[in-house]
């Protein structure tokens, strides 16, 4: 052999003899591994003392924490690291180990116990992927779905846009018929007192025409019988020419003709043709005022829903004015989505659980819960609440209700807009 060779053989020896393979260390993660490079001592990973190397794992607690003690049960705050080929590794508290309990599905914790382990991390492993698989498929979809309601939101948007712009123009074209229709009623109304006026003045005179008669036979009526003769009239006629034509209370007997039947007001036509002309217009003016309120009222609905927040791409819109029920038991939950949530008794007794509030989700993610607020008073004080929490799913719908505490709810609700991008899926070990 060659003098070289030896001496690399010599060294690679010497280098082997004096480092331990560090995955003959048990409870340890891939990355741990460097500080469980067998030397003459070791250092406990939080810096707090040197030991000799010979000391790890040997079942008495050294280090303050823990890390001399990683495949054993020794030290308290210790944690023995399952690596579960095939499934998903993790922690468990050290005091677990050879418990008698398989808590690592490679079995890995129960080395030196009399429990019976199996290794069913490819059985996890294998039914965590279909799972998962089967999960990501479901936001493929809810994915596809979601950009499908999102183009239906942006349509119903404009859709909404281009109803106000109607209504407005209805509200501004009835604007103008209303003051139109105020200017004929009130030239009806106008036309209608004018007669009325004339009719009077008429019956006035009619009225001083018939005092002027009755105080002329008065006058006669000498000897008041009810009856003249043609010696009363040739004493009196001199004198009824030299008379004034109006007479007091005390001379003449007054007859109020007005609105009598037969009288000029009650039958004259013109006045029956006004007063039905004012009405006409009343009536028309009554129905624009009616149609305009109606108008004005949708303008503000329809403002106050396009004020809502429905989404950076307006995905949530097609929510609105859709209500979704759950049975719980005994009671029945509706949520409205933009609206309201209410509980109803089998008794048909129905509770509000809150009104639409605000989003309230991460900020990574604000449209992942909702809030609704200040509902019916609870018992104990204050309101009923709920907050709704949306998860992906390729159906739109209530998936569950719970209430944590005295009246505050909790509602799962699933749809494909609560679906997002994944840009990176955490992977389970598949390697044996």
């Amino acid at each position: 052999m060659p003098p070289d060779m030896r001496f690399h053989i010599i060294i690679a020896a010497v280098f082997w003899c004096g480092f331990v393979d560090s995955r003959k260390i048990r409870g340890i993660s891939s990355s741990y591994k460097r500080f469980y490079r067998e030397r003459k001592s070791f250092l406990c990973i939080d810096g707090s003392k040197i030991i000799p190397f010979e000391q790890v794992n040997d079942d008495y607690c050294d280090c303050e924490d823990g890390s001399d003690e990683p495949g054993t049960s020794a030290c308290p705050r210790g944690r023995f690291y399952c690596t579960n080929l095939g499934f998903r590794p993790h922690y468990i508290p050290s005091s677990r180990v050879n418990d008698g309990i398989c808590d690592c599905c490679d079995a890995s914790d129960e080395y030196n116990s009399h429990a019976h382990c199996q290794n069913t991390c490819w059985n996890l492993g294998q039914r965590e992927r279909a799972y998962v698989e089967g999960q990501m498929r479901t936001l493929d979809e809810g994915l596809q779905l979601k950009q499908q309601l999102i183009e239906e939101g942006v349509m119903l948007w404009r859709e909404k846009q281009a109803q106000l712009r109607e209504l407005q123009q209805v509200a501004e074209d009835l604007q103008i018929k209303l003051e139109e229709h105020r200017r004929k009623k009130h030239e009806a109304d106008r036309l209608k007192e004018q007669r009325v006026k004339a009719l009077e003045s008429r019956g006035s005179s009619l009225r001083r025409q018939n005092r002027t008669v009755s105080s002329a036979f008065n006058l006669l009526d000498s000897n008041k019988d009810g009856s003249i003769t043609m010696d009363e009239v040739q004493a009196k006629v001199a004198l009824i020419h030299n008379e004034e034509q109006v007479l007091s209370e005390d001379e003449a007997v007054i007859r109020d003709a007005y609105g009598a039947p037969g009288s000029p007001v009650g039958d004259d036509p013109h006045l029956k043709a006004a007063d039905t002309a004012a009405e006409w217009e009343a009536t028309n003016l009554k129905k624009v005022e009616e149609a305009y309120e109606t108008v004005n009222m949708e303008i503000s609905d329809l403002r106050k829903k396009l004020a809502i927040d429905y989404g950076t791409d307006w995905e949530f819109l097609f929510l609105n004015s859709q209500c979704y029920k759950l049975k719980v038991y005994e009671y029945t939950y509706t949520l409205c989505p933009f609206n309201k949530v209410t509980q109803k008794s089998t008794a048909g007794t129905e509770v509000s659980l809150g009104r639409w509030g605000m989003w309230a989700g991460t900020p990574k993610n604000q449209y992942s819960q909702m809030e609704y607020e200040n509902g019916e008073p609870c018992w104990q004080g204050g309101s009923r609440s709920t907050t709704v929490t949306l998860t992906c799913g390729t159906e739109t719908a209530l998936r569950s209700v719970k209430e944590p505490s005295k009246c505050q709810y909790i509602m799962d609700f699933q749809t494909p807009v609560a679906c997002q991008p994944v840009l990176k899926q955490r992977g389970i070990h598949s390697e044996l």
